[in-house]
């Protein structure tokens, strides 16, 4: 492991120590694949000046304040100082990103992620809200959906209309384009809306006849537990072209029909199953703690992967952050507490 790696892994369980949940040991033994090098993605054009940067990893706190709301009270940055010693120490610290109103966890991630406040991004109430039938029913749904998720209701309602959607009936540019346009390869662990959400999706993104669908069809306790594990909640959106994404690493189309200009020839990997082999030297993969990330199914039995957005803690998410950054230069990850994404070149 290069310095470099080192210090992103000390810099990581810095942060951890400020903002892990506990997590227990799950006692699955890891086993041995070939290393992998480094391989970033040299197209990526991040144009920062001299070309200097060329890694973003961008670290969201959800309702956490920046400033004391009472001037007796250490604020919560201030009682987080690893974080806050961090972010003094290795940049600028700006403070011009007011809070969507209503907040709340989703609204304030989306708002984040599309650099537009809800009502642009069309979730300005969360993390549900209710839309009207044509008799004027009130159907309650979730905000956590797929980016190109058309709404649906708790009671199977469905609505003819984007989960998100704009001022004008249409869904909102993806946050990750910009990046994959830009020759930069985008991952994401357990973020709102930008990786596959729901075991509904795995059929739409890999076909419904695909071996996925079949292991998503099994809606038993331990059906779901296992493709919760194997395909919600971790994806990589790659640049054109990039080997990464390609159809022997099971790569599929990342559909976005209703963007801006088109987007047609980009892949990703969708899922804990497909992106773990490209980025770890060892499966499982393990926590900053050292215990194996698994989702647990009711009847205690673990399925090595992507443990349910509820079990993402700050272990989890950041060791798939150091994990990306690592073997392929690129990183998002995200417990209950924090959010992270970023992008590489």
């Amino acid at each position: 492991m290069s310095s470099e790696h080192r210090r992103l892994r000390r810099t990581l369980a810095n942060i951890l120590a400020v903002a892990a949940l506990p997590a227990a040991s799950l006692g699955i033994a890891a086993t041995s694949l070939p290393a992998r090098a480094a391989q970033p993605s040299s197209g990526c054009q991040l144009n920062s000046e001299g070309g200097a940067i060329k890694h973003v990893i961008q670290l969201q706190f959800d309702n956490v304040h920046f400033r004391r709301d009472n001037p007796n009270v250490p604020s919560d940055i201030e009682q987080m100082p690893s974080l806050y010693n961090f972010l003094v120490g290795n940049g600028t610290v700006l403070n011009n990103h007011h809070t969507p109103l209503i907040s709340h966890t989703g609204t304030d991630i989306l708002s984040t992620l599309t650099g537009v406040y809800p009502d642009r991004h069309g979730q300005p109430v969360s993390n549900t809200y209710f839309f009207y039938g044509p008799d004027g029913t009130a159907h309650q749904a979730l905000s956590f959906a797929y980016w190109t998720d058309l709404a649906q209701a708790f009671d199977g309602t469905a609505e003819n209309k984007f989960n998100m959607l704009d001022a004008q009936g249409k869904n909102p540019p993806a946050p990750w384009v910009p990046y994959t346009r830009a020759g930069c390869n985008f991952g994401a662990v357990g973020t709102a809306n930008i990786e596959l959400e729901r075991v509904a999706n795995v059929a739409t993104v890999y076909g419904a006849t695909s071996p996925e669908a079949a292991e998503a069809a099994d809606t038993s306790d331990n059906g779901v537990a296992k493709t919760t594990a194997d395909f919600i909640g971790v994806a990589i959106h790659c640049a054109q072209g990039a080997a990464l994404c390609a159809s022997s690493n099971r790569g599929v189309a990342d559909v976005l029909p209703a963007e801006p200009g088109g987007y047609a020839g980009f892949n990703g990997l969708f899922g804990h199953k497909y992106v773990a082999p490209q980025i770890s030297a060892t499966l499982p993969i393990l926590d900053l703690d050292g215990n194996v990330i698994a989702n647990a199914a009711p009847d205690g039995t673990l399925y090595p992967g992507f443990p349910g957005f509820n079990g993402t803690s700050a272990a989890v998410s950041l060791s798939y952050v150091a994990s990306m950054q690592e073997h392929d230069g690129l990183s998002l990850g995200c417990p209950r507490e924090i959010r992270y994404r970023a992008w590489t070149g």
